[in-house]
């Protein structure tokens, strides 16, 4: 992984817990917008991490969601 790619990784990780804290759920667009100001190569890099790791959290969101649902149905019939 290079040097923009590690940056942006870590500038992610710390934007999520900022916004995870503040409840800021566009923090990381102004960021992208500071970054762009300075370097737009750091910043397409931190909005693709941005993105991935929302969606991760999206989906992931979904599938825990499906399994509280199958496992309710199961416990509605009597399953273990």
């Amino acid at each position: 992984m290079g040097t923009i790619e590690t940056l942006a990784q870590k500038l992610a990780i710390d934007t999520l817990k900022v916004q995870d804290a503040t409840g800021e759920e566009r923090l990381y667009v102004e960021v992208g917008q500071v970054l762009g100001a300075a370097s737009q190569s750091l910043e397409e890099a931190f909005l693709t991490e941005m993105r991935v790791r929302l969606a991760e959290r999206k989906a992931r969101a979904f599938l825990n969601a499906k399994i509280e649902q199958v496992k309710a149905q199961l416990d509605a019939k009597g399953q273990p």
